[in-house]
């Protein structure tokens, strides 16, 4: 469970949260244009928070603790991963000692880092969570049951402010699925995972803001942000010594992200999917 009291405080004030969630940030491309120009991205839409994926920023694979502490450096809250966190070893003690980063919650007990975190922002609380998919991933033990066991302690516009619950996966009927089974206990279902934006983004029945796939950061006139060559080699089942991908890094950098706003209550009242371009400098 979390180190944190908040389940013993009740807040004195409801608060409302706007908060900014960036798709994957895949390589050299994304990571510059995250450093270079998140704080003007989070002011122009006055978001309390802004919150990253970043399982691809080392080299379109994993997270390293210089990369982290430069997307934190820059004005990023917290940072969500997936099923790559564990390619860049050096991240696994930086895990523990940085709250700011959130790897799945049901990956097996005992490995390094939290699948949750309490963000204080402002007197805000916001409560990050992920949770890695199960259909066409590596094997992994049950989505809901450490969510339903995590929703306990901490309760939407009681303990918490906002909660955001991103699920890393491949399967949109999977992330759907999550989608309802927790409309009404969180604020955003966001997915992540496929790099790829979806058209979907709304507010469910009881209030949660969903959207399948937030997108990717950096160079998006690619394959997933990473160089066609490979891709297309291996599609046409041309198997070169240069079948390594590369992470793209061209002349415009995008930042595709969901800006998700709450009542009182941590309900979402409205769900605006943003697309933001750059120049490569």
């Amino acid at each position: 469970m979390i180190d944190d009291t908040v389940w013993a405080v009740r807040l004195i004030r409801k608060r409302k949260v706007k908060i900014l969630y960036c798709g994957d940030i895949v390589g050299r491309a994304g990571r510059n244009v995250i450093i270079n120009h998140i704080k003007e991205v989070r002011e122009k839409f006055k978001a309390d928070a802004v919150i990253v994926n970043a399982e691809n920023a080392a080299h379109g694979f994993g997270l390293s603790p210089s990369i982290a502490e430069d997307l934190l450096n820059a004005g990023v809250d917290g940072i969500t991963t997936g099923n790559h966190i564990w390619q860049q070893k050096e991240i696994y003690p930086f895990l523990d000692n940085c709250s700011q980063i959130i790897r799945p919650l049901n990956y097996p007990e005992g490995l390094p880092g939290k699948g949750a975190q309490i963000l204080n922002i402002n007197g805000k609380k916001l409560l990050i969570v992920q949770v890695l998919g199960r259909l066409f991933m590596p094997p992994i033990n049950s989505i809901t049951e450490p969510l339903d066991e995590l929703l306990k302690y901490y309760r939407l516009g009681k303990t918490v402010d906002a909660v955001l619950v991103d699920i890393h996966g491949e399967a949109t009927s999977e992330k759907l699925a999550l989608g309802f089974y927790l409309d009404g206990k969180v604020s955003l279902v966001a997915g992540t995972h496929t790099h790829v934006p979806t058209a979907d983004a709304r507010i469910l029945p009881n209030k949660t803001g969903y959207i399948t796939d937030v997108g990717m950061c950096g160079d998006f006139n690619s394959v997933l942000g990473f160089e066609p060559q490979t891709p297309v080699e291996r599609l046409s089942e041309k198997l070169t010594q240069q079948n390594r991908l590369i992470p793209a890094n061209g002349k415009e950098l995008t930042i595709w992200g969901i800006l998700a706003e709450t009542d009182s209550n941590g309900l979402c009242t409205n769900i605006t999917q943003i697309r933001e371009t750059f120049e490569n400098k």
